[in-house]
């Protein structure tokens, strides 16, 4: 299992950022805003460990994988994007707008026990999997043990 770097207060800056939002959505029609709330977002992701790979999924639906950077540097995996939004869709017509859109940024410290130099990606049904490979000596192996006559002989007699 891997080591995650303790952040104590990502959680308090996520709290300010969720208020300022808030004010800013509330208060931006009464001002005069014309823009489109935007609000920051993160995908969702899942991150499993078979024998031979780990495997991250991150959900990614209505975003062109063109618009997604992946980037393994010193043992951290960088996951960037942008959902873009609609533009075929005027403001005035919207009732109510409760998707995020933006950039987003993921960050994850890999193991040691990755291969960074054995990473595929791939992109289905809005679901994006990485599966990353593990170094050969990480992978689990089976030591077969040898039993000698002796010990088979007081085994015998038991």
């Amino acid at each position: 299992m891997a080591i995650v770097r303790w952040e104590p207060f990502r959680d308090l800056v996520a709290t300010q950022d969720r208020f300022n939002r808030l004010f800013n959505e509330a208060f931006s029609n009464f001002f005069g805003g014309e823009q489109l709330p935007t609000r920051a977002w993160a995908p969702p992701v899942d991150i499993y460990e078979t024998d031979h790979d780990l495997v991250l999924k991150a959900e990614l639906p209505g975003i062109d994988p063109k618009d997604v950077e992946l980037r393994v540097e010193n043992g951290t995996l960088y996951l960037k994007g942008e959902r873009k939004h609609e533009s075929e869709v005027k403001e005035e017509n919207y009732h109510r707008i409760e998707r995020a859109y933006g950039t987003f940024t993921r960050t994850f410290t890999l193991p040691n026990s990755v291969n960074t130099e054995d990473v595929k990606a791939e992109y289905k049904d809005g679901v994006l999997t990485l599966t990353m490979a593990k170094r050969e000596e990480a992978k689990p192996k089976t030591i077969k043990i040898n039993v000698t006559e002796g010990a088979q002989a007081a085994a015998a007699k038991k």
